[in-house]
C-alpha cells in the first residue's frame, strides 16, 4: 500500500471513528432514550453513562487534531477498543450475537485506524521523548 493510500485510509478511518463515538457520546450526554435504554438494560448505571459520554467527546476532540497529542491518542485508542470489548461482550451475555455486529464492525475500523496510526507516527525512543 503506499502512502497516498494509506494516508486516504487513516483518515476515513479516524472520519468514521470520530463520528461513531461522537454521535455515541452525544446521544449519553443528551439522553436519548434508545442509548440510554441499551445501555441501563446491560446493567450500567445512569452515572457511568454520563461519564462514558463525556470521555468519547474528549476522545473524538483529540483524535480530530492533526499531528499533535500523539501520545494522548494512544490513549485514546485504548479507551475507544475498551469501550468496544465491554459493548462486545455485554451485549453478548445480555442481548445475544445479533447485538453485538455494530460492535464488530467499530472494532474492525478501530482496528484499521489504529495500525495506519502507528505506521503515521512510529513509536521510537526519540519520539517518545518529545511526546
Amino acid at each position: 500500500m503506499n502512502s497516498k493510500t494509506a494516508t486516504i485510509i487513516y483518515r476515513t478511518g479516524i472520519a468514521l471513528t470520530s463520528l461513531w463515538f461522537g454521535t455515541s457520546g452525544f446521544c449519553e450526554l443528551t439522553h436519548n432514550p434508545l442509548v440510554w435504554n441499551i445501555t441501563l438494560q446491560l446493567g450500567y448505571p445512569p452515572h457511568f453513562i454520563y461519564i462514558l459520554g463525556v470521555a468519547k467527546i474528549a476522545g473524538v476532540i483529540t483524535l480530530l487534531i492533526p499531528n499533535r497529542l500523539i501520545r494522548l491518542k494512544e490513549w485514546v485508542f485504548a479507551g475507544v477498543f475498551f469501550d468496544i470489548i465491554f459493548a462486545f461482550f455485554s451485549k453478548l451475555s445480555v442481548l445475544g450475537f445479533p447485538a453485538t455486529i455494530d460492535a464488530i464492525t467499530a472494532l474492525s475500523i478501530a482496528t484499521t485506524t489504529y495500525f495506519l496510526f502507528r505506521k503515521k507516527y512510529p513509536s521510537t525512543p526519540a519520539m517518545a521523548a518529545i511526546n
